[in-house]
């Protein structure tokens, strides 16, 4: 429905089935009582209610943790997103006004959020060849020729993603390592590596094997991730906001080519 009606329908009405607050009582989330039932909750645990309605067990969060913690906390300032910050903070800008610039460029489509939402798709389009036992080498032989690349395999710096392993083992020790789309991803990497093309994969890869086991669909994980840098981004702008305005990687004249 659009135009007038709309608009009339929604004057003093928005309908709702995320919560509500109660001046002086109570808040509702997702249907129960912030207060007295989710009281005990961790904030990412909260979080993944508020994304999915779904309440997710203790090591499901600690996974979806794990995926923030080894994925994407690097105080690195020559990051893209990181320097956006620390550049903000050598502005002598605020860190709210920081953290949603460094925030907005983390939606990347090569480094950022929207290669693991291309990754996702990759390997759930994977996972049903294999399921309507499909040939999977020809689909990816035909994803490649068509795209040039494949979503969550592959790193245009260096081969070995560092990442992988640890975030694995993380896995593993959550007894998520032999579900069905990790083991796909690792299966899809081996095709990769004994082929021309050598692609291995990326952290991109693993954490969409990681999210769709767990049954997270794409606008969800996308949800998730939506402050995922933050606790690398923060700590860059802490560090140049107590330094020399405008000392963050100046250059001088003379490496300027005028033309």
């Amino acid at each position: 429905m659009r135009g007038p009606s709309t608009l009339i329908q929604a004057e003093d009405n928005w309908q709702t089935d995320m919560g509500a607050w109660f001046s002086g009582e109570r808040v509702v989330f997702r249907g129960k009582d912030l207060f007295t039932e989710l009281n005990d909750f961790s904030w990412f645990k909260l979080l993944m209610l508020g994304i999915t309605g779904k309440e997710f067990d203790d090591n499901q969060i600690k996974l979806f943790e794990a995926i923030w913690v080894l994925s994407t906390s690097y105080p690195e300032p020559r990051i893209w997103n990181n320097r956006v910050s620390s550049l903000s903070a050598s502005a002598k800008s605020t860190g709210s006004l920081a953290s949603s610039a460094s925030t907005a460029v983390s939606e990347a489509k090569i480094y950022g959020g929207q290669s693991i939402i291309a990754a996702i798709d990759f390997i759930q389009h994977a996972k049903k060849i294999e399921e309507d036992n499909g040939s999977l080498s020809r689909f990816i032989t035909e994803h490649l020729k068509k795209n040039r690349a494949i979503a969550g395999y592959g790193r245009p710096i260096i081969k070995n993603d560092e990442r992988i392993e640890p975030l694995h083992k993380a896995a593993k020790a959550l007894g998520f390592d032999q579900m069905p789309y990790i083991q796909l991803a690792f299966r899809i990497e081996q095709m990769l590596i004994d082929s021309r093309y050598r692609l291995k994969m990326n952290i991109a890869g693993l954490v969409a094997a990681l999210i769709s086991d767990q049954k997270l669909t794409p606008r969800e994980h996308y949800y998730f991730t939506m402050l995922v840098f933050s606790a690398g981004s923060i700590p860059c702008f802490i560090d140049a906001v107590n330094k020399p305005e405008g000392s963050f990687f100046p250059l001088s004249c003379e490496r300027l080519n005028y033309k």
